[in-house]
Formats: C-alpha cells, sequence, structure tokens
C-alpha cells in the first residue's frame, strides 16, 4: 500500500470531524428546548440546504415542526429527535491537538445525532451510491421526544409510510451499540385521603401521608423483574405532595411514579393491591399514561444491548413497512440530561462510521470505506 493512500483518508477524516463539529456547535447554539423547536430551524435548514435535500415542515403545533428531507425516493429512513430537556446549556468547542470535544445542551441528546446522521447522508451523497436516481434516502427530525412524543405521534399518524424503505434508523445515544429493544413506561399516581384537623389536636384528624409513605414502602419491597434483552423493571418516585400547611393534620397526599415495564408486568395489579384500604388512606391508583415494551432486531457484527430509556423508536417504525428499526447512536446517555452533557470527537468520528455501516447493511451496499475513529489534529472547519 502506498503511503499517500492512509494520508488521504486521514485528511478525509478529518475533514469529516470538522465539518461535524462546525455544524454541531450552530445547531447547539440555538435553544430548543420542548416546546420551542422551532428555534433552530434556521441553522437546520440551512443544514439540509447545504446538502441539496428536498424539505418539507410539518407543523404539530405552534413554533413546534417536524423536518422532514429527502433526497429521491427514500429507501432508508434516517430519524432523530430536534428538542432538549432544560436548562439549555450554550455550545462550548474545545480543541487540543488530537483531542475535541463540544460540551453543552444537544451534544449528543440528540443533536449530536444529527449531524452523525447527515454527514453519513452527505459521504452517501457523494459516494454516488444515494440520492435521487440512486438509493434514496430520508431525514426526519421530530419534536416533543423527551416529553410525550408528541412529533412520533404525529409522523406516525399523518406521514404516508415510505412505501420502498427497507429500515428506520433512530438515534439516540447508546455508545455505539444497537438497543435490543427498550422497556415500556407506565406513569401512575398514587393518592390517599384523610382528615384535617389541628396540628394541635391530631387525635381529631387523619393524616394522608402516613398511609402514602407505608404504601411506598411496600412497593419498594416488591421483588424486581429481569429481561435479558431489555433490563430490569425499575420505578422511580418523581413526585411527592401532601398537605396544606405545616400546622394542619394533611387531608391529602400524591405520589407520581414512573415505571420502566417490562413484557407482561404487572406493577399496576400489584400497587393497586397494596394500597391502604378504605378507612386508612382510602388509596386510589390513576394511570396518567403508558406505552408497550419494544423488541428490535439484531444485526451480525455489531455490538448491542439493552438501554435504560425510551425513544420514539417503537412510534416511528410504524413509517416503515415491514417495520424494521434501529436503535443507535454515538454518545453516553449517563451524560445526556446532565450538566456535563457532552461529545467528543472521536464518538462523533465513530458515530458518522456506525451510520455507513448500518446503510451499507441495511441498503446492501458494499461497505463505504470508514472514516478515522481517531479525532487527529483539526484543520479548519468546512
Amino acid at each position: 500500500m502506498r503511503l499517500t493512500e492512509p494520508l488521504a483518508e486521514e485528511r478525509r477524516g478529518r475533514a469529516a470531524l470538522a465539518w461535524m463539529l462546525d455544524r454541531l456547535e450552530a445547531l447547539c447554539a440555538q435553544d430548543t428546548t420542548t416546546g420551542r423547536e422551532d428555534a433552530g430551524l434556521p441553522a437546520l435548514l440551512a443544514l439540509l440546504r447545504e446538502l441539496g435535500a428536498d424539505v418539507a415542515l410539518h407543523r404539530v403545533a405552534a413554533g413546534r415542526s417536524n423536518v422532514l428531507a429527502t433526497w429521491g425516493a427514500p429507501e432508508l429512513v434516517f430519524s432523530t429527535h430536534v428538542d432538549t430537556v432544560p436548562p439549555y446549556l450554550p455550545p462550548r468547542l474545545h480543541v487540543d491537538g488530537a483531542d475535541a470535544e463540544l460540551a453543552g445542551r444537544g451534544a449528543c441528546d440528540a443533536k449530536g445525532q444529527i449531524v452523525c446522521q447527515l454527514a453519513a447522508v452527505r459521504a452517501l451523497l457523494e459516494a454516488g451510491t444515494c440520492g435521487p436516481g440512486q438509493r434514496g434516502l430520508a431525514w426526519l427530525g421530530v419534536v416533543g421526544e423527551e416529553t410525550d412524543s408528541d412529533g412520533a405521534k404525529h409522523a406516525a399518524a399523518t406521514l404516508p409510510p415510505f412505501s420502498a424503505a427497507c429500515a428506520l434508523i433512530n438515534g439516540e445515544p447508546t455508545d455505539g451499540r444497537l438497543a435490543t429493544g427498550q422497556r415500556g413506561s407506565l406513569q401512575l399516581a398514587l393518592s390517599t385521603r384523610g382528615v384535617a384537623a389541628h396540628s394541635g389536636t391530631p387525635e381529631h384528624g387523619r393524616s394522608a401521608i402516613w398511609p402514602l409513605l407505608d404504601w411506598l414502602a411496600r412497593l419498594r419491597e416488591l421483588p424486581g423483574r429481569r429481561d435479558a434483552a431489555l433490563g430490569d423493571e425499575i420505578w422511580n418516585l418523581g413526585l411527592l405532595h401532601g398537605g396544606e400547611a405545616l400546622n394542619v393534620v394533611p387531608a391529602h397526599a400524591r405520589a407520581q411514579l414512573f415505571v420502566r415495564t417490562l413484557p407482561g408486568s404487572d406493577f399496576l395489579d400489584r400497587a393497586q393491591a397494596l394500597a391502604p384500604p378504605a378507612g386508612d388512606g382510602d388509596g386510589a391508583v390513576d394511570v396518567l399514561a403508558r406505552s408497550e415494551p419494544d423488541r428490535f432486531p439484531a444485526l451480525a457484527g455489531f455490538a448491542s444491548g439493552p438501554v435504560p430509556f425510551g425513544s420514539d423508536a417503537p412510534r416511528l417504525r410504524a413509517l416503515v413497512p415491514d417495520r424494521t428499526v434501529v436503535l443507535a447512536g454515538p454518545g453516553s446517555v449517563l451524560l445526556a440530561h446532565s450538566a456535563e452533557e457532552r461529545i467528543t470527537g472521536a464518538e462523533l468520528s465513530a458515530g458518522l462510521d456506525l451510520n455507513l455501516r448500518l446503510a451499507a447493511r441495511l441498503l446492501g451496499l458494499d461497505e463505504p470505506r470508514a472514516q478515522p475513529h481517531a479525532a487527529a489534529a483539526l484543520e479548519g472547519s468546512a
């Protein structure tokens, strides 16, 4: 092999990384916390125009639009979400020799996914293997994934299926592994009632808080369940409220739980069975929201494993005729939603490689030449 070949490949890798960092910084410079996603449209549309996409906006609500970009008749669909969790954290790009890192809200969840997916689209277009007249591609950015999946619900309900598409790749920070599936979600409100009284004479009332706390303690003692592909069934006590004032025996108490459920979950039944009886709290359970667990296909040659989070993948797979969906992307979910959210140059390069390899496998193409994973010394942004 001639020495100029690896050098040329290394330069292409540095140029691709510089391109991704530049576009990621522009996307992260906009505050697109859930509910105000359209604030990021100028930067996103500029990026899609740069790639020569046909773009359509689909209004989900005021100030909130799904974005669909296509290059020909799509045979493969990339997708991720454009909203982020609060609080907004502006981007901070740090480059030190061979190392690069971009910190800020959306760096890995999920604007880092956007640039890795669109960098793969760019490489496929430049290689001449995809695009108008070739194998068509689509990219779908949806709103509201971080709260109620409004964008994915809207897309599934209003977009006609991509009739020629073989699969949908949904980007989330999975450390580059393919998710084997995701647990369902069950949001519950547990409430108890008491009798108000003066705090100086509590014997004339009945606290609603103590029965609720005892109820939660019984739930904590329940044995856990585990699924090899999906992980553990767990629940989180997210909100707890009771009483009206310090000097009043509380007549009302309420707890809200978020349960990550497994197939065949009986958590709801067990929670209801453990409720305090009438006259001792009058426990009641209300289901606030729920979604079912889902399993995703494995691909030989790709690392896979359970993920601890939910995503839009179960809803978006309805857009593909045979419902084939892959959930994968660069970055760590342990940093997503945190004050330390960030993604490294090496992770971005690996994310580009991953999306190119997935596209090659799913489309039946010869595997594109992978970009170097090492974040070598950066040249100027493209």
